[in-house]
């Protein structure tokens, strides 16, 4: 009985150094976790606030040709959602491929860009932000020679009442030409685009061709909305793919043609029948996981010491 005095008093001084030496350990921790997260949290609030403003400049060969007036209208108001099951409005075109899109530059030669992020320093998106559009220019093959760059959608199952809409434009007063054709395969998984150039691989079905002739005026200068169906060739059975090919002969910076499109809003709609796309869900990333494997481990001393505690 003597002795139960100091065991508990050796138990006690046990577990208030312990519980010391967590609270500096958590204290260390959270100030540095909390610098590192406001660093991060300024760093990428800056960067969205910056891009939001334009501050941010779009890289030098992803503008017009020389001579182009810029066009600096207000973009429209994003739309409310429509009961489609691809309603893109390019707010961040770096998501697309994980949304089910295929961007493929198949020029003659590939020049410096394919398709990027819309330049609000050309003009500004058809609504939403305005850089919220994918645009392609001249510089997307060498010297003069064959544009051929592809946008493709996600797959689409088809029924009747199918439906492909966009908006699409040049620079005002351009007098380079531009063309855009729209083009459909039905042959999954719709991954071919044939040769450089000219070939259209496994999408033989061409739904529209804006300014087929490659003459001077013929693209739309200001935002204008095309709309494809099962009239113009869209199926009402079967999975495919739609594709917005940029595609323009005697282009790039010696050519005659091709100078800057941008594309906004597309929506898709399957018609009767349709199952929307679903993308893959990506696993969780390798530090995703070791977060987790911590916590779970974090919480379980946790828990070992707490009941250590009770039973002292």
């Amino acid at each position: 009985m003597q002795h139960e005095p100091h065991t508990r008093r050796a138990g006690f001084v046990w577990r208030r150094v312990q519980i010391l030496k967590f609270e500096n350990l958590k204290q260390a921790s959270n100030e540095r976790g909390n610098c590192g997260m406001n660093k991060l949290t300024l760093v990428v609030a800056s960067a969205a606030f910056c891009l939001a403003q334009g501050a941010i400049a779009a890289p030098a060969d992803q503008l017009a040709r020389a001579g182009f007036a810029v066009d600096m209208a207000a973009p429209n108001a994003n739309p409310a959602p429509l009961a489609i099951i691809v309603d893109e409005g390019f707010d961040d075109i770096t998501t697309l491929p994980g949304a089910g899109w295929t961007l493929q530059n198949n020029s003659t030669t590939v020049g410096s860009t394919t398709w990027f992020q819309g330049n609000d320093a050309v003009f500004p998106a058809f609504d939403g932000a305005t850089t919220a559009y994918i645009g392609a220019n001249f510089n997307s093959t060498t010297g003069a020679s064959i544009i051929s760059t592809w946008l493709v959608s996600p797959p689409i199952n088809f029924g009747n009442g199918a439906a492909v809409s966009f908006y699409t434009r040049t620079v005002t007063g351009s007098i380079f030409p531009d063309r855009l054709q729209v083009r459909l395969c039905t042959a999954m998984p719709c991954a071919s685009f044939g040769a450089a150039g000219e070939g259209i691989g496994d999408f033989a079905t061409l739904l529209t061709d804006i300014n087929a002739g490659e003459a001077s005026g013929g693209y739309p200068e200001d935002w204008t909305q095309f709309t494809v169906t099962n009239a113009e060739g869209l199926p009402t059975s079967g999975t495919g793919r739609v594709a917005f090919r940029y595609y323009v002969h005697d282009a790039g910076p010696s050519g005659n043609n091709s100078n800057y499109i941008g594309i906004d809003r597309v929506n898709i709609e399957e018609g009767t029948g349709g199952t929307p796309f679903v993308a893959p869900t990506a696993l969780p990333s390798i530090g995703t996981s070791a977060m987790i494997g911590l916590g779970a481990l974090l919480a379980l001393f946790g828990f070992a010491g707490l009941r250590r505690r009770r039973l002292n």
